[in-house]
């Protein structure tokens, strides 16, 4: 574990609506008020598992649930042009991997990738600098740690507006291997323990796909670490 990540975190970051819970005028650390800092460091990496879970779906390991403090921070993050929180969320999310992988061990992370339409409208592939700064993090802590981007996303439904039989639809054929990358990608994975990153896991379609490919490639997956589980109240 790396602990205590939230916490270090001290620069002070504007604009002053709390990125975690929206409260205005408030002293904020690192995009977020004192309250929601410290319900952040409190999370703790535990296994998630949907029900029902896809063919596919490698180990799972998520920082909480996706409601409260970490919901909202997520959607600033990626909806409301918070940029400045992909460090504090990149290193919770290196805690995540770290938990998965369960010791110091070579690691290479491959974060999912964003379709070019969403890259676009988010200004920029929110899960690369997740994955940047989950590295320096874990470098930081002295692990051997590689990235890389192996695969490309062709355009799909918003997953939002599907539900599960839909996003398994999407999901299939939603990721491409890019071209000339996967001889590369293995020697690199060689020795490593490969870990996917993403930031929700609701039905977990999106991480079977991805592992899948990578599979079918020779790139075998060890585990997913994502920041954040959907709580599901239903089959849909």
């Amino acid at each position: 574990m790396l602990a205590g990540v939230w916490a270090e975190l001290t620069d002070l970051v504007l604009p002053a609506e709390c990125a975690g819970c929206r409260a205005e005028r408030l002293p904020l650390r690192q995009g977020v008020c004192a309250t929601c800092s410290a319900g952040l460091a409190a999370l703790r990496p535990a296994p998630v598992r949907p029900t029902p879970a896809p063919p596919g779906l490698p180990d799972c390991v998520a920082l909480g649930s996706y409601r409260g403090a970490l919901r909202e921070s997520l959607l600033s993050y990626k909806e409301r042009g918070r940029h400045g929180l992909a460090r504090p969320l990149g290193r919770l999310l290196a805690e995540v991997v770290a938990e998965a992988v369960g010791g110091r061990r070579p690691v290479l992370l491959v974060p999912v990738p964003a379709t070019a339409r969403a890259v676009r409208a988010r200004h920029g592939d929110h899960l690369r600098r997740l994955a940047r700064h989950s590295a320096d993090r874990l470098r930081a802590a002295g692990w051997p740690v590689a990235v890389a981007h192996p695969l490309r996303a062709v355009p799909r439904p918003d997953s939002a507006t599907l539900d599960s039989a839909g996003r398994a639809a999407a999901a299939r054929d939603a990721f491409r291997l890019r071209e000339g990358r996967s001889g590369a990608v293995r020697r690199l994975a060689a020795g490593r323990v490969v870990v996917l990153l993403d930031d929700v896991v609701t039905t977990g379609v999106t991480l079977a796909a991805v592992a899948r490919r990578l599979e079918n490639a020779g790139i075998p997956v060890y585990a997913a670490a994502v920041l954040a589980a959907t709580v599901r109240r239903g089959r849909g």
